[in-house]
Formats: C-alpha cells, sequence, structure tokens
C-alpha cells in the first residue's frame, strides 16, 4: 500500500537522522484506519546522540542574548502561521480531529504561546530583582536556565503541546529532546525543521520517535535536567517519580474528571451549550473536559430537552468538510476503551442513556472502518459509577442532579483528580463563591475550554504538578541565583577577641 507521506526519522544535530535500531512503526488515520507513514524508532543510541546534540548546543544557546532568542522564536511564529493549513491538514489525518479544528486552534494557538514569550523574554521577562538591605549591602536575583530538557507529547493536541513545552524551554534558554506520542507523531519532524529554518542553533530541539521504552530511556537519562509530561495520570505518577528520585525537575500536566457546575438562576441554553463544549470538543479528547455536569434536580426537564435539540449539531463525517466538528477517536486501542466504558455505563453503572451508546454513528463507506463513536450522555447519574468516577477521556457526558449548590460544590470535589472545574451562573458573587472552593487549578466561569497563552495552567491532586504557559509558565524552566553583595570593607565576624 503506498502510504501518504514519506517516513519520519528523528531530528538531532539540526538536521534529520535516520534511526539506527533498524525498527519503525506505521501511524494510523483514525478516520479510516488506514496507515499513513513509517516511523523510524529510536535505539539507546540514537537517545543518547540527540542528548548529546542537547548538552554539545546548550551553553551558547544559554549565553545568547534575549532579544536574539526572541526573534528567533518570533520567526519560527510566523512560520507556523504561513503554513497553519498545510500543518493543519498533516494533524487532520494524524489526529482524527475535524480540519475546522485544527485550521482554526492547533496551529495558531501554539504559535501564540511562542509569540507570548518571544515577547516575554523580550521586553525584560527574564530580569532579577534588586533589594538594598542596608546602605551597604544589597541583594540581586539572577535566572539561569537548566539544562537539557525532555519533553514528552500528547496525542490530542500534537503540535500544540510540543509548542507549549518547547516554547518556554527554548525562551529560557534551555534546550530540549521532545518525543512526540507514538499514535500522533507526524508534526515532530516538520516544528524540528520550522525551528531550525527559523534560525535555531543546531541541537537546541531535537526530535526522538518511539513508545514509553523510549521515552523511559530519555527521561531517566543523567544529563536531562527537567521532564515535562503530558498525558495520563498512571504514567504520569511513574515518571514524576523517577525523576523526583533523580533531582529531576519536573511539569506534570496529566488527566481529570472535571466538574461542570450549572447554577439554578444559568442562562439555560448557555449552560447547554458550555456542556456539549465541555464534551464533545475535539471528540471529548481533552484533559480539561467537564465531563460531570452537576444541573439542578429542578432544571432537569428542560436542561435535557436542551441537550437532545443541540445533540444533532454535532456532525461526524469526511474531516475536510466544513460542516464536519466531530471526529474519530485517535487510535483502536483507545475507541474499544471508550466504548468499553459506555458499555459499562449501560450494563453496570445502568445509569440512564439519553442519547448516543456503542454504536457507531453514520458516516460514509470509506469511513466505517474508522475509530468513530456517537456522542453519548447519560442521565440520572450518581457519583460512585465507575463512569462519574474514572476518566474516560472521549464523547461521555454524565448528567448529575443536585437539591443545592453546597451540596454540588461538596461532591464536585470528591475527586482525587483536580485539573479543571466551571460554573455557570448569573451570579457573579456566587460564581466567584464557587470557583474559589473548587478544588481545582483551571477554571471557567460561564464558559469552558479557553486556554490562552497568557492564562498559566495546572493541576490540583493527582491532576498535575507545576503549571504552563502565562507568567508563571516559563519559570517551571528556571533556576534562581540569589547574591548578597557587602560593600562595607569589613567583615562581623564573632571570632574576635574579647
Amino acid at each position: 500500500m503506498s502510504l501518504s507521506f514519506p517516513p519520519r526519522q528523528l531530528y538531532y544535530n539540526g538536521k534529520a537522522q535516520a534511526a539506527t535500531s533498524g525498527k519503525s512503526f506505521q501511524t494510523i488515520n483514525p478516520a479510516t484506519a488506514t496507515p499513513l507513514a513509517d516511523i523510524q524508532i529510536a535505539s539507546n543510541a540514537d537517545v543518547d546522540a540527540a542528548i548529546t546534540s542537547a548538552d554539545r548546543a546548550f551553553p551558547a544557546w544559554a549565553q545568547t542574548p534575549l532579544i536574539a532568542r526572541a526573534r528567533i522564536l518570533h520567526k519560527a511564529a510566523a512560520l507556523l502561521r504561513e503554513r497553519n493549513d498545510e500543518i493543519a491538514r498533516v494533524e487532520t489525518l494524524d489526529s482524527g480531529k475535524a480540519f475546522t479544528e485544527t485550521s482554526t486552534v492547533d496551529v495558531t494557538t501554539g504559535a501564540d504561546v511562542l509569540e507570548y514569550y518571544a515577547n516575554f523574554i523580550g521586553g525584560g521577562g527574564l530580569n532579577g530583582e534588586t533589594t538594598q538591605l542596608r546602605e551597604d549591602a544589597w541583594v540581586y536575583t539572577k535566572k539561569s536556565p537548566l539544562g537539557v530538557c525532555a519533553g514528552i507529547g500528547a496525542w490530542n493536541y500534537p503540535i500544540q503541546i510540543a509548542l507549549w513545552k518547547s516554547a518556554a524551554c527554548l525562551a529560557a534558554g534551555n534546550t530540549m529532546v521532545y518525543k512526540p506520542s507514538e499514535y500522533t507523531p507526524l508534526h515532530g519532524q516538520t516544528l524540528a525543521e520550522i525551528y531550525t529554518e527559523a534560525g535555531l542553533p543546531d541541537g537546541v530541539f531535537n526530535v526522538i520517535n518511539g513508545a514509553g521504552d523510549v521515552g523511559a530511556y530519555l527521561t531517566g537519562h543523567p544529563l536531562i535536567a527537567k521532564v515535562s509530561f503530558t498525558g495520563q495520570v498512571a504514567t504520569g505518577m511513574k515518571v514524576a517519580g523517577a525523576a523526583s528520585g533523580n533531582m529531576k525537575y519536573v511539569t506534570m500536566e496529566l488527566g481529570g474528571k472535571s466538574p461542570l457546575i450549572v447554577c439554578p438562576d444559568a442562562e439555560l441554553e448557555s449552560a447547554v451549550d458550555g456542556a456539549m463544549m465541555a464534551n464533545f470538543y475535539s471528540t471529548g479528547q481533552v484533559c480539561t473536559n467537564g465531563t460531570r455536569v452537576f444541573v439542578p434536580r429542578t432544571m432537569k426537564a428542560a436542561f435535557e430537552k436542551s441537550l437532545l435539540e443541540k445533540i444533532q449539531y454535532v456532525r461526524a463525517g469526511p474531516l475536510f468538510d466544513e460542516q464536519t466538528n466531530f471526529g474519530p477517536l485517535s487510535s483502536k486501542v483507545h475507541y474499544d476503551k471508550v466504548v468499553a466504558y459506555i458499555r459499562h455505563g449501560i450494563e453496570s453503572d445502568r445509569a440512564t442513556l439519553l442519547c448516543g451508546g456503542v454504536e457507531k454513528p453514520t458516516v460514509p463507506k470509506d469511513l466505517q472502518a474508522g475509530f468513530w463513536v456517537q456522542p453519548t450522555v447519560f442521565t440520572d447519574c450518581t457519583d460512585s459509577m465507575r463512569i462519574v468516577k474514572e476518566e474516560i477521556f472521549g464523547p461521555v457526558m454524565s448528567i448529575l442532579y443536585y437539591d443545592t449548590v453546597e451540596e454540588a460544590v461538596r461532591r464536585a470535589n470528591t475527586t482525587e483528580l483536580g485539573l479543571a472545574a466551571g460554573v455557570f451562573t448569573k451570579d457573579l458573587n456566587l460564581a466567584h463563591r464557587v470557583i474559589d472552593q473548587l478544588q481545582a487549578g483551571i477554571t471557567w466561569v460561564n464558559t469552558w475550554g479557553e486556554s490562552p497563552a497568557e492564562m498559566a495552567v495546572g493541576g490540583w491532586k493527582k491532576s498535575g504538578l507545576g503549571v504552563e504557559n502565562g507568567r508563571r509558565g516559563i519559570e517551571a524552566w528556571l533556576q534562581n541565583k540569589s547574591t548578597l553583595v557587602d560593600m562595607s570593607g569589613a567583615v562581623v565576624s564573632v571570632f574576635a577577641k574579647l
């Protein structure tokens, strides 16, 4: 079978490099279940070579003037925007997301983060602080990069997450070895080539390919100073434990089971729209999705009626059709997992199936082998149900009814996860009180899902460590040095003759 793309290689020392393992895997188009390209797998020696390339490049990059770094990042952002549709088409084929999404979100939001950090460092954002202690003594601080860092990407927002990690990392003066998810790897070499074209020195950004074993070897390497990981909770906990045990810095953006609370006074249509965006955008494959929707018992009939009316606007179909806004799941493995959860919700949890189910949606014949599911809504759910407690990472909404807002908040917090949360209400005083009580690192009021470059995002509890983006996001890629200068000309000593 002729593949859509040429083989993807590794990328280090400023150019594509053939893997020495002699092994490869195929990345699959989720819409059709057909292969797209052969992806070369890095051997341990290849990972060593990529890390050595990054280590060799680090001293000069760390000393590069901030304004020069900023110009390179700005150029890379401009190249991404120029090639937006071209890159988005590849993201659509690789991830299964509709082109209406990848062309308007994935590339552009990644470029936004590059521009944000280019502006930040170019405008003095990495300047330290100076404090006058007394007339003849003062303290100053300096921010320094960490060294060679590892970035482990996720499959749901491939190039966006690669940019979220690399933008702050490179702006801070570090170098990076990046491993894309084995389910959506096509963007890695493309991004590396864009960075090189923008003027990034050889070895500053490098790409290796492979599954979890390659990632484990990368993150455990003694030259790696920091690990930034996006993925599921269980894997993240293992990665964080291994990294912190070797005194590496870590940033972990993990999973969630986020609550969306609809207050009794909420505007019904807006709340339903928010719930749908929080469950069906990206086919539900978003870590911050608000999959536990808490609705006042008095609004039950109206909420369900409006939701059923709007479900028809979730349109599965050819991914490059401008009417399509709902794609397949990312892989066969993930499809089987999500369908198993839906079946469990029906057969074991005994939740009321409002719409959807285990059958595939109606799609054209050439797409029927793909990993398609229906947008699914369960109602009359209880907190003890497995579909309510565990992250499904698919288009599966659970509606839970409540009697008081205090009850809803208490139940919303009954989870080990704390990535995101939100509230819909016309009463802004109530909104702020509820948000303040919700145990989550990312929260929204009367909206859901937007994460601009200026907004630091990260989870509480088992949903993560540290934050990405915003002013705080770059701090995770720096180490601080404090210096006290005494100008008195004498050293005060307790060791003096009495």
